[in-house]
């Protein structure tokens, strides 16, 4: 019994630590702009054992949201997540939706919040386990707990993925309209969030009619919200 009150004293232990690290280490990335996240590392590992003839090359540079047009910002929520404003991180009205269209054996919509694909994508791996999924939650209460939306937003738009090696609506902006991201117009920024459910396979710099229509539908989306105005208080 002495040993086992030990191993459990040693587990609850290091439990706390892993808690008070995920805690210490969000929080500081409140003020500090992180130069890298967890899904460019695993691009960059990945890149060593595929098959493509086009040497791999990350494109990322960060801009604060200043410095990046408030068109970027409406045309990523208006795609991603229209309730960002209001919610507390989780949309439960869409996972709601989700979970009823699995129970009727219709693809999985999906129902993750900006709040929750910044977690993911600075913190964590793709795939969809249980233990995963638990992680991306705890760090998207941390987040919205010391974050304010502002900062979530800004980390978002930074972190990205918008094309093989390109982070960020900077990279992007440059890349492929040769100009930076603070002088995205509408149209532009509509193009890039058009790509993000598949920002490798669906191409910005050559849209396809399916990505051409999806930047349509966008910008109707971000017209019926209002534009920029919509995120009033956040930007």
């Amino acid at each position: 019994m002495r040993f086992l009150g030990r191993v459990l004293r040693w587990v609850l232990l290091a439990a706390l630590a892993c808690v008070l690290a995920s805690a210490g280490s969000v929080l500081a990335l409140r003020w500090i702009d992180p130069p890298t996240s967890a899904f460019m590392i695993a691009a960059r590992i990945h890149s060593w054992t595929d098959n493509d003839p086009q040497p791999y090359r990350l494109q990322h540079s960060w801009r604060d949201l200043t410095a990046i047009s408030p068109q970027a910002a409406i045309a990523v929520v208006a795609s991603e997540d229209q309730q960002f404003p209001m919610h507390r991180g989780f949309d439960v009205g869409q996972i709601r939706k989700a979970m009823a269209e699995a129970e009727r054996g219709r693809r999985a919509r999906g129902a993750s919040t900006i709040s929750q694909q910044t977690a993911k994508n600075l913190f964590l791996w793709s795939g969809h386990s249980y233990l995963r999924k638990g992680l991306e939650a705890w760090l998207t209460v941390l987040m919205e707990a010391f974050w304010p939306k502002r900062r979530i937003l800004e980390v978002y738009l930074n972190v990205i993925e918008l094309g093989r090696g390109i982070y960020g609506v900077q990279a992007a902006s440059r890349a492929y309209f040769g100009h930076d991201a603070k002088s995205l117009s509408a149209s532009e920024a509509a193009l890039l969030a058009a790509v993000l459910p598949s920002p490798v396979r669906l191409r910005a710099d050559r849209p396809s009619r399916y990505v051409q229509g999806r930047r349509e539908e966008i910008l109707a989306q971000m017209r019926g919200l209002g534009g920029p105005a919509y995120l009033r208080g956040i930007l």
